[in-house]
């Protein structure tokens, strides 16, 4: 079986194109992409794929940017970290999808749909209608915060945030650009206002970005220590007993 794959996330498109290969021998990866520009190169000078396995979220946009360029004949397994209400546009649609952290026992569920499907009969898809109701799903992460320090006020974008904390009394936030500034909101709040997609609360004290992680260090068992960009000099950031099963699912998945 000819496959193509679209992640932008290096640990997670090495985990799929693992487990393939460990669930089916016969899978060959013909082509990979990170974004959607790239996707539609790709597209334009290959031959259709016979399966498709893609995370809605790219590097540049999202898979529908490649959909809206070339509408796919193949069967498509989608990746996806939304709730059930976008869940519920995959199955009315009754496209296979994956939720992320991805599980190797939902791959091979997937696999064995694709498998037991009748060749050349994949139902068409309505990729436009079905990106609406997904991306709205994602307009409902909070995309901007506004901050008041001293006699100042000014916007910050999530993406501009690489971690949050707290103190005994107060909640900040670090951008990427090194700034701090206090933010009137608890972490249990921020916690359910941010993309679960970007953001992890590792413990009682922090929320992080993805792409905030630097090294990491086992310290025990069960416990990681992270190294921030931009750092956190002020204590060590550990991500806790509790969530270290999760943090790991998070970063890439665990069979």
């Amino acid at each position: 079986m000819k496959l193509y794959l679209l992640e932008d996330e290096p640990l997670a498109l090495a985990r799929i194109k693992a487990l393939c290969t460990e669930l089916d021998p016969e899978i060959s990866v013909v082509g990979e992409s990170d974004s959607a520009i790239d996707a539609i190169k790709w597209f334009e000078n290959n031959p259709e794929p016979e399966l498709i396995i893609t995370d809605i979220q790219l590097a540049d946009g999202t898979c529908f940017d490649l959909f809206a360029a070339h509408s796919p004949r193949c069967p498509v397994i989608f990746i996806t970290a939304y709730n059930q209400y976008a869940i519920q546009a995959f199955k009315l649609n009754t496209i296979d999808y994956l939720l992320k952290p991805l599980k190797k026992d939902d791959l091979a569920t997937a696999l064995k749909k694709y498998h037991s499907s009748t060749a050349g009969h994949t139902k068409m898809i309505d990729y436009n209608h079905l990106a609406k109701q997904i991306l709205a799903e994602e307009n409902k992460w909070n995309k901007r915060y506004l901050i008041r320090y001293g006699d100042q006020i000014r916007t910050v974008d999530s993406s501009e945030i690489a971690y949050v904390h707290t103190t005994a009394k107060s909640a900040f936030i670090t951008l990427f650009g090194g700034k701090n500034y206090p933010i009137d909101k608890s972490l249990d709040l921020l916690e359910k206002e941010l993309n679960p997609q970007e953001f992890f609360r590792i413990n009682r004290q922090f929320i992080v970005h993805i792409k905030s992680i630097g090294k990491m260090h086992i310290v025990s068992k069960s416990r990681v220590q992270l190294e921030l960009n931009p750092p956190f000099t002020d204590d060590d950031v550990i991500v806790s007993t509790e969530k270290s099963p999760l943090f790991r699912e998070w970063l890439g998945g665990e069979a």
